[in-house]
């Protein structure tokens, strides 16, 4: 069965968490038990309704304040496929949980409140689903019931948001549903109170997304962390070379070349656990072995013969900042890229975004919390890595304080 990846976003109390909730309650994922404790818990708070929100609000201070602050990982399925929902914050102060739950998304929930419009973290997130690549993403103009079903609402809202994602460049996928998430309008099945609307329904609309091995199709990148020799009788001369194949697909037979040696080899047998299989898709852990006895270390990147490649030691990235203490250039760092762990300094500044205007801003000295922005970098050593529009499971990185050992920045190649 089909797997789609979800991430929802938005605003404090723009409805993330109800959304999600009735999601849950309408496709009778809820078992019995869960749901008695959450009646009881909306009765405890004096609520005249069942609060949904109660479902995903895992943490005692979310429950408490009625904001999610951790990444909440919520798994359902209907007839047609399975469903793994990314419940991100809405708080500007939680940007950097946001970035990390979207990450694998295949689509995005954008939530607006209705009687709001479109906020800073509105913006913020439909920005950050255009960094990160996100073919899809779906703006639910939540809490319709709070301005009577006005369809001028909607269209203004609308009209808005066109406009910011022409303006950032969105390129994927862009579809509107308004609708009431506390009463279940247009989340699963039609509103009769928005007769206006002729789309589909939020759950009917996610049916419809085709799932598809993106990943596969890319340039394959096999990263390797570590190398097997057992010294058995049984395995005598075997030398296997373990790790994640990120992107594309590998084949027995195929040859392939070792970065940064370039030397090569042909694939001799690939092992899925302790099963041989003949081939191998982006994202599974597997062991190589390869016909001749190649110097291949913890690092090294195996990758199809004759498939463009590119080694990097400085180079120009889109960053965000996630640390309380602000980035100054000439500032230096640990940056990991796959299994790799390198030294790396911060040269220089090209811009960063204000969010209000969407607009880039040179002349900059420091990157603050939540800041975005493009930045130039330099490696002590060279990586072996992709343009992240060309490949994002191969363009990404994250930049670690040498001391604290925190990660305080994630990074996309361009």
């Amino acid at each position: 069965m089909d797997v789609l990846r979800l991430a929802t976003a938005g605003s404090v109390d723009d409805g993330k968490s109800t959304l999600i909730g009735r999601l849950l309650y309408d496709t009778k994922s809820i078992t019995k038990d869960k749901l008695e404790a959450v009646e009881a818990s909306s009765q405890r708070k004096g609520l005249d309704f069942v609060d949904l929100s109660l479902l995903t609000d895992g943490l005692i201070a979310e429950r408490e304040q009625g904001i999610t602050i951790d990444v909440a990982h919520i798994y359902f399925a209907t007839d047609t496929r399975k469903y793994i929902i990314a419940d991100t914050p809405g708080h500007v102060e939680y940007t950097r949980n946001m970035i990390t739950g979207a990450s694998n998304a295949e689509a995005s929930i954008v939530l607006v409140d209705a009687r709001n419009g479109v906020s800073e973290q509105t913006r913020r997130h439909l920005f950050i689903s255009s960094l990160l690549e996100i073919d899809h993403v779906v703006v639910a103009v939540n809490k319709m019931d709070l301005v009577n079903y006005d369809q001028a609402t909607f269209e203004s809202i609308k009209a808005n948001v066109e406009g910011l994602a022409e303006k950032i460049g969105f390129k994927g996928e862009l579809t509107f549903i308004p609708l009431a998430a506390k009463y279940g309008d247009n989340v699963v099945t039609p509103s009769e109170n928005m007769s206006w609307y002729s789309g589909q329904p939020l759950l009917q609309y996610l049916e419809s997304i085709p799932v598809h091995k993106r990943d596969d199709a890319l340039p394959a990148r096999f990263h390797v962390q570590a190398v097997i020799r057992p010294h058995s009788d049984e395995y005598h001369d075997f030398r296997g070379y373990t790790g994640k194949l990120v992107s594309g697909s590998l084949a027995v037979g195929q040859r392939v070349s070792v970065l940064p040696s370039l030397k090569e080899s042909a694939i001799k047998a690939i092992y899925a656990g302790d099963k041989k299989v003949e081939g191998a898709h982006a994202g599974e852990s597997l062991s190589i072995e390869l016909e001749d006895d190649v110097d291949i270390s913890r690092g090294n990147t195996l990758v199809p013969v004759g498939v463009p490649h590119q080694q990097l030691s400085q180079f120009s990235a889109k960053l965000t900042w996630m640390d309380e203490q602000p980035l100054t250039a000439g500032k230096t760092f640990l940056l990991q890229h796959g299994v790799n762990r390198i030294k790396a300094k911060l040269n220089s500044f090209a811009h960063v975004i204000d969010m209000n205007t969407i607009e880039e801003k040179g002349d900059v000295r420091e990157f603050k919390l939540n800041d975005i922005g493009e930045v130039n970098i330099k490696t002590a050593k060279p990586i072996f890595a992709d343009r992240y529009a060309d490949n994002p499971r191969n363009g990404a990185f994250i930049l670690i304080d040498e001391y604290s050992n925190n990660t305080v920045a994630v990074g996309f190649i361009l």
